[in-house]
């Protein structure tokens, strides 16, 4: 939110000027970001996959689970 005040801001007067500034304010942003490098970016990526894959195997598990449960109390109640 506080970018979006400072961009209406920043057009309140010469916006073409204003704009231009804007954008290179940005860019001199940018360049203070510290990037990750190659390597950790593998890494994480594949720490996330790891989680996801973990995750999405203990959810179909529960999955299968409560079907079996539900099924078995379904079909053997007394008539």
């Amino acid at each position: 939110m506080p970018l979006f005040c400072y961009f209406l801001s920043i057009m309140s007067s010469n916006p073409t000027n204003k704009i231009s500034s804007f954008f290179g304010e940005i860019k001199t942003e940018v360049k203070k970001v510290s990037w990750p490098t190659r390597r950790e970016v593998l890494n994480y990526t594949l720490i996330v996959l790891i989680a996801s894959i973990g995750v999405a195997i203990f959810l179909g598990g529960l999955d299968v689970l409560f079907q079996k449960a539900l099924s078995y109390i379904l079909l053997n109640l007394p008539r």
